[in-house]
């Protein structure tokens, strides 16, 4: 059909609008605010497309991803402040050949998983946009391809293939080290469970051993895991979820329109443009070929060839090949004086965001995050940042005062040159940001116990001319993980900590229990006993952890964590490396809970002005209940900043709550979507390693942790970084991708856990 239209065929072109106009709708409808305008764009996207058909150009086989691609640049340019017509003379440098990045998801493109879906033949892009992200039936596919329904199976199944086989040609020309490039090489095979035994034992130790094989391979084993996170979004911008539920509602309710008859049903202003667009398709071909903009051909580079799936027989198609983009040819044209369109260009260009960290909790405080980028070619002028609170919602100070009375407001984390002050409302004041930099403010707010629900802070800015506002889409909570801290910039997370209580050493299976051994590894197996691993006669119970930090990272937040059963205990002490003394730190918060075998509880101190580097950290205290099934310990958290780190995104959630024969679900709300891992740190009180059944999911996706014995469906096995059993304590870490709304599932079917800290950082896309 598309051959058709560039040959002249409106009438296939009204085929094609009847079977993907629902689609444009649902997603325009996620873009502008009004039905009328919803019309408007759809039928200016079909006009657009039409006259690219009629000029050689558009799209060859993928045509629903390129539509919405079509839409998303219409709506953004009939939306953006310097918008401007594009007329029919350039409607080339219209054409969405790449994707039409929406600011909020810069960079997305750029990830390999990104770029391997791009590098796919178009039909194999159509099918696996259509079977994997839109979830359609094989059956409602064949139409679309002229294949039966096992045909549709068949090639999504080579797609996914290719899919594979280009992700894995991305990694190698990233050069990855030597160690990892053999075992890439059959990192295909191995997904597929085709490798000999002795193959599949070396690289089953290589992937334990290397996270960035072991990211690789969970890529690779869940390719649609990528195409919805970071393929979907990339396609049809940030509001994909909305989008696959209009369309869901929209079914096969395209309309039963057959032949041109669409046409009629378009806006009158759009009718002429497009039977103008039908007539000029010879003409708009011959000044294609005569004015050079045609893309040059991608050189097609080999891909190992690909299996076809059992059982069923897949559609010939022509060899694998996997095109790279090349760039395009520059224009011989002269540039043309300056307008004042193309000096709109240069302008600066704000794109702004405002939303919790974690969740607004009654009776808690919390942290408000403004984020702002410069998006345009030229700096700001200064910005100022207004922010108005929800009902209940008071701005805090440094020392923990609500800002109206206060007058001054310090921000939270890494300021970058802002400073706030609290009134009716928050503002907040920042030199220029220059052009293509980012910048953000995090505010600490106390959420009153009356607080109602739903409501989120909302934001304007202003900067020179430039006006623009933001609102959060989510508000105040009934419960949740309220954020401690958060900073941007070039910031990392990282979390350790030990056990207080171990199993008798007396004992003679206590050894094997320590050393993780399996059987008797919970701490209600056994009376628990102070572990004391310093050599100071003054501590009843002590043990260490490293604090890993890279080389010349500056601390920029510290928080030390312990918990324990029974009564609390407000006091510990901290040595930190090379000390000989310990340090008293006392709790400036504790929070209680109920446990099956009585009280827990979990208490918190800001440690920032002693942590100063990594290395080995003592912990020591004397108010530690022992007994079956007691639990004692301490973490420490840290948020450090490193020049070599990537430009990233942190925060510290606070949790404190007792997870029994069910699930908790922590919002990721506040932290930017990005194609790129997160490292995300859990810290969980009282799990038993010999009681499955917790697992922890993201996206509806089971996550794996590093270390432990690594069992996705037993998460909280009592271990840390080390190789010793830490009885009652978990510190786990895991390197998932966020995704576009990302939410935590921390579950449990037989054990009980205190869930107390969720540590996450990641690179933005910038």
């Amino acid at each position: 059909m598309l051959d058709a239209v560039r040959g002249g065929d409106s009438a296939a072109y009204g085929t094609l609008y009847e079977r993907h106009a629902s689609a444009a709708r649902s997603l325009a409808r996620q873009l502008v605010p009004s039905e009328a305008e919803v019309e408007d764009v759809v039928a200016e996207t079909f006009t657009k497309i039409l006259d690219l058909l009629g000029r050689g150009g558009g799209p060859h086989d993928a045509f629903r991803p390129y539509l919405l691609t079509s839409v998303r640049r219409t709506a953004y340019d009939r939306t953006a402040a310097d918008r401007r017509n594009v007329t029919t003379g350039e409607i080339e440098q219209y054409d969405p050949g790449v994707p039409f990045v929406d600011p909020a998801l810069a960079g997305l493109e750029r990830s390999l998983v990104a770029r391997a879906f791009l590098s796919l033949p178009e039909r194999w892009r159509m099918v696996l946009w259509h079977t994997e992200v839109e979830h359609a039936k094989a059956a409602d596919i064949a139409p679309l391809l002229g294949l039966s329904a096992n045909g549709v199976a068949a090639l999504a199944y080579r797609a996914r293939e290719g899919l594979r086989q280009a992700y894995l040609q991305m990694h190698l020309a990233t050069s990855p080290s030597q160690a990892c490039r053999p075992v890439l090489g059959k990192m295909g095979s191995y997904v597929r469970g085709g490798l000999a035994k002795r193959e599949t034992r070396v690289v089953d130790d290589h992937v334990g051993d290397c996270a960035d094989c072991r990211a690789v391979f969970l890529e690779l084993t869940d390719v649609n895991q990528g195409l919805r996170v970071i393929v979907g979004p990339l396609i049809a911008g940030p509001v994909l979820a909305g989008y696959l539920a209009g369309l869901g509602k929209a079914g096969a309710a395209g309309g039963a329109l057959g032949g041109v008859g669409w046409l009629r049903r378009m806006p009158k202003s759009q009718q002429a443009a497009l039977a103008g667009a039908v007539a000029a398709v010879v003409a708009g071909a011959a000044f294609l070929l005569a004015s050079g903009t045609e893309p040059v051909p991608p050189k097609p580079v080999a891909v190992a060839p690909i299996p076809s799936p059992p059982s069923v027989a897949p559609e010939p198609e022509p060899p694998v090949e996997v095109p790279q983009p090349v760039p395009s040819r520059a224009e011989p044209t002269p540039q043309p004086p300056p307008t004042k369109e193309r000096l709109n260009r240069g302008r600066p260009k704000l794109v702004a965001s405002i939303d919790a960290l974690g969740a607004l909790v009654r009776d808690k405080p919390g942290i408000v995050g403004i984020r702002l980028r410069n998006v345009g070619r030229r700096a700001t002028e200064e910005l100022t940042a207004s922010v108005a609170l929800p009902p209940g919602v008071s701005v805090l100070d440094s020392g923990g005062r609500r800002g109206a009375a206060a007058g001054a407001v310090d921000p939270v984390g890494t300021v970058d040159g802002w400073s706030c002050r609290a009134g009716n409302s928050v503002r907040c004041v920042r030199p220029a940001l220059r052009a293509g930099h980012a910048t953000a403010v995090f505010l600490r707010v106390q959420v009153s116990a009356d607080a109602p629900k739903g409501v989120g802070p909302s934001l304007r800015v202003r900067s020179g001319p430039l006006r623009l506002a933001a609102t959060s889409p989510a508000g105040v909570r009934e419960g949740g993980a309220t954020a401690r801290f958060a900073a941007d910039g070039r910031v990392l997370t990282r979390v350790a900590g030990n056990t207080l209580l171990s199993c008798p050493e007396v004992v003679p299976e206590c050894a094997a229990a320590r050393a993780r051994e399996p059987e008797r590894r919970d701490n209600d197996l056994w009376p628990m006993t102070p572990l004391d691993q310093d050599d100071d006669a003054d501590t009843r119970t002590s043990s260490w952890a490293e604090l890993a930090l890279p080389e010349g990272s500056r601390v920029v937040w510290a928080g030390l964590y312990w918990s324990g059963s029974g009564g609390r205990a407000r006091k510990i002490m901290l040595r930190g490396p090379g000390a000989e003394e310990y340090t008293t730190v006392r709790a400036a918060e504790v929070t209680t809970t109920a446990m099956p075998i009585g009280s827990g509880y979990q208490a918190f101190a800001d440690v920032t002005r002693m942590v100063r580097a990594g290395g080995r950290w003592w912990a020591a205290g004397n108010a530690v209940e022992s007994g079956v099934s007691r639990h004692a310990g301490w973490s420490l958290v840290v948020v450090a900043e490193g020049r070599r780190e990537p430009y990233s995104q942190a925060v510290v959630l606070d949790a404190a709550t007792v997870i029994k024969d069910g699930a908790f679900t922590v919002p990721l709300r506040g932290l930017t979507p990005s194609a790129a891992r997160a490292r995300l740190d859990l810290v969980v009180w009282d799990g038993d390693a010999d009681l499955p059944g917790d697992s922890v999911k993201l996206g509806g996706h089971r996550l794996r942790p590093d270390g432990g014995d690594r069992d996705a469906r037993n998460v909280f096995d009592g271990s840390t970084a080390g190789r010793w059993n830490t009885f009652g304590l978990d510190v786990d870490t895991f390197h998932p991708v966020l995704g576009s709304d990302p939410a935590l599932r921390i579950a449990t079917k037989r054990d009980v856990l205190l869930l107390g800290v969720v540590a996450v950082s990641v690179p933005a896309r910038s």
